[in-house]
């Protein structure tokens, strides 16, 4: 074996020893092995595909196949998040170009949150730039923002069946001023039903399923 297969399988060996940290939902693990590698020079994009992105889409197949659960993805997407925060900085600095842009937020009259950030979580983990606007976002918040961040894609979050008609109304006034991005819902009383009848692109029932829909719209699917 020469010096360059010898570097390249123990970068492997490196990498895979992110994934597992991230799905044993070691943070500080995640976070010490990521800085280690920068030190080392190890290319970001490497790092962030085929360890942390690697991981998360492992998770999102295991959550798929029912082996797995809300709580083990927040975990997930925690440890995922200790070794992009590592990374941010330096994406910033050279410039590395994100999958896309989301926009995130839930709807007004809701206060609730854990569906809405750990959709923001995978997002940022399949390599998105996500702006988060918290809770009970007004329509006209939205739009501000939208018009600010020009997204790729914006998430409308709900948990109260007495807030989903704020998805409607903001989906109408997005509509209305002529907005044809793509705008996805999601949240316990929502459905595909109910996305298509007020005029959202798509549904996505759980945060895995919200990323696939993310990623294809930016495939230009």
């Amino acid at each position: 074996m020469n010096d360059n297969d010898s570097h390249a399988t123990d970068l492997d060996a490196r990498l895979d020893a992110i994934y597992e940290a991230t799905l044993d939902f070691d943070a500080d693990a995640v976070a010490r092995m990521v800085a280690k590698e920068v030190e080392l020079g190890t290319d970001l994009q490497t790092l962030i595909n085929d360890a942390l992105i690697a991981a998360m889409e492992e998770l999102g197949e295991l959550f798929a196949e029912g082996e797995v659960f809300v709580p083990e993805l927040l975990m997930g997407a925690k440890a995922m998040k200790a070794g992009l925060e590592i990374l941010r900085p330096l994406l910033t600095a050279t410039e590395a170009k994100p999958r896309g842009v989301a926009l995130m937020g839930t709807v007004h009259g809701d206060l609730h949150d854990i569906g809405k950030n750990l959709v923001g979580m995978m997002l940022e983990g399949g390599g998105f730039e996500v702006h988060d606007l918290g809770v009970n976002v007004a329509p006209e918040e939205f739009w501000d923002a939208a018009q600010e961040l020009r997204p790729d894609v914006i998430g409308l979050s709900a948990l109260l069946t007495t807030t989903t008609p704020n998805m409607r109304r903001t989906i109408e006034l997005f509509r209305g001023r002529g907005w044809n991005g793509h705008i996805m819902v999601g949240g316990a009383p929502v459905s595909k039903d109910f996305a298509a009848e007020i005029g959202a692109d798509d549904y996505a029932s759980d945060a895995p399923g919200g990323v696939v829909l993310a990623k294809r719209y930016v495939a230009g699917g």
